[in-house]
């Protein structure tokens, strides 16, 4: 896999997101806490409007989630599933911090 730089880990906000294009893909970035970082498509599969990194991060039971902002729709951050209608769910991708810096590998 190779990893893409997106910003220094003091860029993301505890429990936000942020957006990022890879190679033409739109990716949101979510740093959950102080130290657990997740990447996803951004692209809402319902609108298709790039929006997810905008959405509330929260929890529902063990699962850690974002809510689309448009039809709050919640996106597993592990695994990019659709809780409400998985034939939506989108593409989770590989993230890493090294030396403060926040890298992406697309899946």
């Amino acid at each position: 896999m190779t990893y893409t730089p997106i910003c220094a880990v003091d860029d993301i906000l505890p429990n936000t997101g942020v957006a990022a294009r890879i190679g033409g893909r739109h990716v949101a970035v979510f740093r959950v806490g102080s130290d657990d970082f997740h990447a996803i498509d951004n692209i809402d599969p319902r609108s298709g409007a790039s929006v997810l990194s905008r959405g509330l991060v929260g929890n529902l039971g063990e699962r850690v989630v974002v809510a689309s902002p448009l039809y709050k729709n919640h996106f597993d951050l592990s695994t990019g599933e659709c809780l409400e209608a998985p034939e939506q769910s989108v593409q989770a991708h590989a993230v890493q911090v090294q030396d403060g810096r926040v890298l992406v590998a697309l899946r």
